[in-house]
């Protein structure tokens, strides 16, 4: 027999209220707490009054100092950290310029400040007039950055010898070539980015230009036109038109007879190298002054208001007209680069030559207010700084001589920068750009990032510099000083 116990039965069963109440408990305040806390609060208006006399005298004689101080003009407050070195931050190339040893003839940042570019071509002896070439860019804050790898790559069927990025519109760029002629790129269109070119007319130039720059249009608000100078002697002005070709608006030449006779000059080769035109550069203060540099070593202030014919007529399309009024004290050799100050009224100017040195001159006088023996050799290049008024750069041709076993002597090319509030005399610091036999032949300033300064070198690289703040913040009374510079050396 077994045992076994009845079925046990189960069930599930939830509890669940059906309504729900907070409660909170707060105290009483009481009667006599409350009038404590309105109770008005006991000031001793006689003592008050009596301190504010006592103290009034020395408080306005405090307030206004401090409103007549001159300790901080010029200050402003910089919220970034201090950078007191000087960096390389890219290297950048291109492998097939470099294959062909094609040297950077020029760079130019855009109107944002985040795309450079630079031209390939030749700069020194021999005729490069049929070898291709290339204009390259890079846009410095896309993450994926490939320093040998560029975002665009333009061919160019002659050496391009300079370059310029239109002041407003990102993607615009001119250039200068070997042949004479000019094109505008249009860097949004990669498929076909030649937008407007001179072609080989009786208005071309007929020798290389060696510089390029955008001018507004007094007529059409919204267009442009673009100026070039040329060792022909002449500064055209060319507009755009809509079949793609940039036509001859304006233009001037070199007239021999309006420059002073070079003692250092035979007399046809004077006559030719007073014509030739190196580089050029605006006042920011007057629209129709510019200074040029020329073959013959000097530096000469021109208008573009000038009336005076050129004669003997040129056979242009257009009326040529002679824009020299005043031919500054010369250099030693060819006139390679002019830089006006973006600071000061009188018109301040820096010139550089084959000479060495570099010149600063007021508009005002012909002797310059002093000049600098930079180098032995070659100076290719000279740039004001657009955000200190006593800092320049200069690009050298010629560096130290330095012992790096086992390859024995290298020359160490430079970048130069020089800080006025510092010393007049020589540079305050010198940029490392190459160890090799390749001058450094262009540089320029980021107008819209500061801290940024790009030169290009023979070797065919491109080296951005990121500059300390000491070259980057403007100093208290700093355009005060560079006038007082000026005043001191015209006196």
């Amino acid at each position: 027999k077994s045992c076994q116990t009845k079925r046990i039965s189960t069930a599930e069963a939830a509890a669940q209220s059906h309504t729900g109440q907070d409660a909170a408990v707060q105290t009483e305040q009481g009667k006599d707490a409350l009038q404590d806390f309105q109770q008005e609060v006991q000031v001793d208006y006689t003592g008050l009054l009596s301190f504010l006399q006592r103290v009034e005298d020395a408080v306005i004689k405090e307030l206004n100092k401090n409103w007549e101080s001159r300790a901080f003009d010029g200050f402003e407050v910089n919220w970034t950290d201090q950078n007191e070195t000087v960096l390389c931050l890219h290297t950048l190339s291109y492998p097939e310029a470099r294959d062909k040893n094609l040297q950077v003839t020029s760079v130019s940042w855009n109107a944002t400040g985040s795309v450079i570019a630079c031209s390939y071509g030749r700069l020194d002896d021999g005729d490069w007039s049929t070898e291709k070439s290339y204009v390259c860019t890079w846009n410095l804050d896309r993450r994926g950055l490939n320093p040998q790898h560029p975002d665009l790559v333009m061919d160019v069927p002659s050496s391009v010898m300079c370059l310029a990025f239109h002041p407003s519109q990102p993607s615009l760029i001119a250039g200068g070539l070997f042949s004479g002629e000019l094109v505008v790129w249009d860097t949004s269109r990669t498929e076909d980015p030649v937008i407007w070119r001179t072609g080989m007319t009786d208005d071309t130039h007929t020798d290389p230009v060696y510089q390029v720059h955008w001018l507004p249009d007094t007529k059409h608000r919204h267009h442009s036109r673009l100026l070039s100078v040329s060792t022909d002697g002449k500064i055209l002005v060319w507009r755009e038109e809509r079949d793609g070709r940039l036509a001859l608006a304006d233009g001037f030449t070199m007239v021999a007879q309006q420059i002073p006779r070079s003692t250092r000059l035979k007399k046809l080769a004077w006559a030719e190298a007073a014509m030739g035109v190196t580089s050029l550069s605006f006042s920011p203060f007057d629209p129709h002054v510019f200074v040029v540099g020329v073959e013959g070593g000097y530096s000469l202030r021109c208008s573009t208001a000038a009336q005076t014919p050129a004669l003997p007529p040129t056979g242009s399309s257009v009326p040529l007209r002679a824009p020299v009024e005043l031919a500054f004290s010369p250099h030693a050799g060819p006139v390679y680069s002019v830089s006006c100050s973006p600071f000061h009224r009188q018109n301040l100017f820096l010139s550089c030559g084959t000479d060495g040195q570099v010149h600063l001159h007021s508009m005002l006088q012909t002797q310059p207010l002093f000049a600098l023996q930079v180098s032995q050799k070659y100076l290719f290049c000279v740039c004001w700084s657009p955000v200190r008024p006593l800092v320049f750069a200069a690009a050298s041709g010629e560096g130290k001589y330095l012992q790096v076993p086992p390859l024995g002597h290298q020359i160490k090319r430079e970048v130069l920068l020089f800080d006025l509030a510092r010393s007049t005399r020589k540079p305050t610091v010198s940029l490392k750009q190459a160890l090799s036999h390749c001058p450094v032949y262009c540089l320029e300033f980021n107008s819209k990032q500061a801290q940024l300064l790009a030169a290009g070198d023979a070797a065919g690289t491109v080296k951005v510099w990121q500059l300390s703040s000491d070259f980057t913040e403007q100093g208290p009374r700093e355009v005060n000083h560079l006038e007082q510079l000026a005043s001191e050396s015209m006196d």
